[in-house]
């Protein structure tokens, strides 16, 4: 199965966090166990060196980006699964880095534009297309909160008619800029070969459930390629697996709000989200895939009243984590290893 019929298939695809030690250093050990994790928990991609793996591993002062790319990618090319490198940075920086994935074997990369905030639009897909010069590339809206920038329709009805394309991550946390691009890719013509995977983590089944219908012309979410599927893997991937066929039923759309509750907490929503990294690093933690919640910048951390918040999802919605956490206590030795 080639690149876009495997994306189309509908994959559960993890954005994939750092693991650190006490000294923010790089914990190489419980960075392989992490994407052990995934594979196990029936991941079918994972996305490195994205927002959830922390954005400063770009920098060459940090010098981190291409170990964790290698580390990944040696733990999941044997099981055949998607592999997807986060590329950002201006032309010179995101070339480099598109041409070191793909000379790692990656299959694809995840294109953020947060580096070139005031450029214009025809500027915007000149890069991109620059970046898919080099290899497929997966586009992203990200949302301005945790550095992306507001991309208007004409953009992504541009973007689509670019040939190397082969998906879009969508996750602005707005409705209607989510509609943007759903309607640009539908209008297209190329809905059967771009594959749109949500990112709102506020709204992933929701996104997951909908047949968009634009007068005839249709598109539906693939998959997801999310940090809220950073945790609670496996439960994603049962779940995931449930809507590619199913309908908006009652508790179809209970599990909706129990999650964006849950992803609330966890990615800090009340403190415009910046203890989205730190909160995911914490449910890791209390599985013990992660020994701490340490971020590359220190000043990094849960914020006030997170934890509790933490605590209340876990302990009224433990449906959702209950497989996950068994999975990782039968297999984290193993993994570990």
């Amino acid at each position: 199965m080639n690149l876009r019929d495997r994306l189309r298939s509908g994959l559960v695809i993890p954005a994939h966090p750092l693991a650190l030690d006490a000294d923010r250093k790089l914990d190489e050990r419980r960075q392989r166990a992490l994407t052990r994790y995934y594979l196990a928990a029936g991941a079918g991609g994972i996305a490195v060196g994205v927002h959830t793996t922390q954005f400063a591993i770009h920098d060459p002062g940090v010098g981190l980006l291409r170990p964790v790319l290698e580390l990944a990618y040696e733990e999941a090319q044997p099981r055949g699964v998607v592999t997807i490198a986060g590329v950002c940075g201006e032309r010179k920086q995101a070339v480099t880095e598109a041409e070191l994935a793909r000379s790692l074997g990656y299959d694809a990369a995840l294109l953020s534009l947060g580096a070139l905030q005031s450029a214009p639009e025809q500027e915007l897909l000149e890069h991109c297309r620059a970046i898919g010069s080099v290899i497929p590339i997966i586009g992203f809206y990200l949302q301005p909160a945790v550095g992306g920038r507001v991309l208007p329709l004409s953009f992504w009805c541009r973007f689509a008619e670019i040939p190397e394309v082969v998906a879009i991550k969508v996750a602005p946390f707005s409705r209607y800029q989510t509609l943007d691009v759903v309607r640009a890719v539908a209008e297209s013509g190329r809905a059967d070969e771009i594959a749109l995977y949500t990112g709102n983590d506020d709204n992933i089944v929701i996104d997951l459930l909908t047949h968009f219908d634009f007068g005839g012309r249709r598109a539906r979410f693939a998959g997801g390629l999310l940090g809220q599927w950073a945790v609670w893997t496996r439960h994603a991937a049962s779940t995931l697996a449930r809507l590619k066929h199913s309908a908006a039923t009652s508790d179809a759309l209970t599990l909706a709000h129990q999650l964006t509750d849950a992803n609330a907490a966890i990615f800090d929503s009340a403190h415009e989200f910046r203890g989205c990294v730190p909160g995911i690093h914490e449910i890791l933690r209390r599985q013990g895939l992660l020994a701490g919640r340490w971020c590359l910048d220190p000043a990094g951390d849960l914020s006030p009243d997170q934890s509790e918040e933490i605590d209340r999802v876990c302990r009224i919605y433990p449906h959702l984590r209950a497989a996950d956490e068994q999975l990782v206590a039968e297999n984290l030795d193993t993994w570990l290893r």
